[in-house]
């Protein structure tokens, strides 16, 4: 039996406020793990240590307090971004996944695909302006990296789009769009995952949804782990590039900075940062299951729609 489309409504709204919420908890626990990983993506000459001994360094060099600096940008994007991406794949899932039929890994990542491509767009412009001001009065190891004065996050706005245009809110598009298979490897794999535990109506524990959870983030996040330095450091908008505009221009931009990187540190300097980054994402991302599962399912009991997960 079909239900109201403004059910259907309120429930993908539920799934989007709980993805934001979810995601903003996590990553807020666990945000020095993502300043750790920013600053050895964008300072090049930052030698690559363990994580630890890395948060040591700022922490001694900059204040404790450094450790969460630009955390409120930070949020802000990060809740939009979850909200534009959850209410996109929801509500995708409640169209392509109808009646008795249930979702399978290829649908999944479609899904994902979609859901990336449709966030990307609209939230990029809030990434950049978080990475500037996340990264303002670092004292860095490249002395070829000047320090930004922004006042907040519209005066960012306001500044980038005065000096370097407005397109420049959407510098690194390109390895963004790129990096949708980031999240969408990710659902896929959670879904199964997710699928596979709860198969002949078992109840999945938070335990479960937290290990599935991480799991299917460790996939995503090594795979696409080089392209997300790349991502960073234009963002940052201190790489000049050879001047060519366009999608051939932001191409030729990837490639020569990948390149750079391997004559400077190897293949392996592709990855620098990543030990920071896996312990940041893998484990924002598996509490942020958690949060998302417990809200959703606490809210739709509240509506009397008691739900297994599935």
């Amino acid at each position: 039996m079909s239900q109201p489309v403004g059910l259907l409504s309120y429930e993908t709204l539920v799934h989007a406020v709980a993805g934001a919420m979810g995601s903003a908890t996590a990553m807020t626990v666990f945000f020095p793990l993502d300043t750790a990983k920013s600053r050895l993506q964008v300072d090049e000459k930052r030698k690559a240590k363990s994580t630890p001994v890395i948060l040591a360094e700022i922490a001694k060099e900059e204040g404790l307090l450094s450790l969460y600096r630009g955390w409120f940008p930070v949020i802000s994007s990060l809740c939009c971004s979850n909200f534009v991406y959850f209410y996109t794949f929801n509500t995708l899932k409640r169209v392509m996944v109808t009646g008795p039929q249930r979702s399978r890994p290829g649908k999944d990542l479609l899904m994902g695909i979609i859901s990336g491509v449709v966030n990307v767009v609209l939230t990029t412009p809030m990434w950049v302006v978080n990475t500037r001001l996340k990264l303002q009065g670092v004292k860095f190891r490249d002395e070829d990296l000047h320090q930004t004065h922004y006042k907040g996050i519209f005066d960012a706005f306001s500044q980038i789009i005065a000096n370097e245009g407005v397109g420049s809110l959407w510098n690194g598009l390109l390895p963004s769009l790129i990096l949708v298979s980031n999240p969408a490897v990710q659902f896929m794999f959670y879904e199964a995952m997710k699928r596979r535990a709860g198969k002949g109506g078992r109840k999945i524990s938070s335990a479960e949804i937290f290990l599935i959870g991480a799991i299917a983030k460790a996939i995503a996040a090594t795979a696409t782990y080089p392209l997300q330095t790349v991502q960073a450091i234009l963002r940052f908008g201190q790489y000049k590039g050879d001047g060519k505009g366009g999608i051939l221009g932001s191409l030729s931009n990837i490639v020569t900075l990948f390149l750079d990187r391997i004559k400077s540190h190897g293949v392996i300097g592709l990855y620098k940062g990543l030990e920071a980054k896996l312990l940041q994402t893998v484990l924002t991302a598996a509490l942020m299951f958690v949060v998302y599962e417990k809200i959703t399912a606490a809210t739709f009991k509240v509506m009397g729609m008691n739900r297994k997960l599935k």
